[in-house]
């Protein structure tokens, strides 16, 4: 019988996740798996669900039905709970559990671009994608964050901030970003969105810099920083994040070890083909 996963969203029809599955599942000799794309709105996630078949076992959820599949889910992972949204639905024998492999994509990334030793972080936004940067962080020893919102900062971010108990300092994005304010300068904002005013300031370590994003690319936060330090310090692509975050999710739903390497070609050659269209 054939095997069925998938991602849901709205949009979805330029979502890469389908890239990464298929070559998880061509790696790993699943050759009676499939996985699928399903433009699902907001407040319509809890109605797809429950029309699924007993072959479906998993499924990858984008906005905006993150906190939706939190709210669905009979059971969730402490990372899903403690951000208050989840990317991961699993098929289990009592129901849907929920997890939020970002947090994961998130900090296996920022390792991968160098980051160790860091104490301060700059996030930029602050919703759920933020939260979940948050828990990354704290998890990777950061302990002072500055957070820098467009008006006041979610409740529900806020929260979370005070119960990791990370030293936090509110700011506007319009004051601009302070890029020698930490070793790691992280956006979470949405895909377009218009760059608030970088300062590079003077410090002589260069941060680590990502944006969670990434399409369009350069996203306008990347050109901004390229901008402001002449191309010193590269912004690394929400890609990365991208694939580490389905790795995980492969793994949860096959219960084997994930082919990253297999997965990264294939992404890479995905976006090589999308910047020459």
């Amino acid at each position: 019988m054939l095997t069925r996963a998938g991602v849901v969203g709205s949009p979805v029809a330029h979502s890469l996740s389908p890239v990464l599955h298929h070559a998880a599942y061509a790696a790993l000799g699943l050759d009676d798996w499939s996985y699928e794309r399903a433009e699902v709105p907001a407040g319509g996630l809890r109605r797809f669900v429950e029309g699924l078949g007993p072959e479906w076992v998993g499924l990858s959820v984008t906005m905006p039905g993150k906190e939706e599949a939190l709210a669905l889910a009979a059971e969730a992972s402490t990372a899903a709970a403690a951000v208050g949204a989840a990317n991961t639905l699993l098929r289990r024998p009592g129901g849907w559990y929920a997890d939020n492999t970002d947090v994961d994509g998130l900090r296996t990334a920022l390792l991968e671009a160098g980051l160790e030793g860091a104490h301060r972080a700059v996030v930029l936004g602050g919703g759920a994608t933020a939260r979940s940067a948050a828990v990354a962080l704290h998890g990777l020893g950061v302990r002072t964050v500055e957070v820098l919102v467009r008006d006041r900062l979610r409740p529900h971010t806020a929260q979370l901030l005070e119960s990791l108990g990370l030293d936090t300092h509110v700011r506007h994005l319009a004051d601009g970003i302070p890029l020698d304010a930490a070793e790691v300068v992280l956006s979470t904002l949405p895909g377009g969105t218009p760059a608030p005013p970088v300062r590079p300031g003077r410090g002589a370590d260069r941060p680590v810099v990502m944006d969670v994003g990434y399409a369009p690319w350069p996203s306008p936060f990347a050109a901004a920083v390229a901008e402001a330090t002449q191309g010193r310090v590269r912004v690394v692509r929400g890609t990365r994040m991208l694939l580490h975050q389905a790795a995980r999710q492969v793994e949860l739903m096959t219960g084997r070890e994930a082919p990253t390497s297999a997965m990264d070609l294939a992404l890479r050659g995905e976006l090589e083909g999308r910047a020459q269209r």
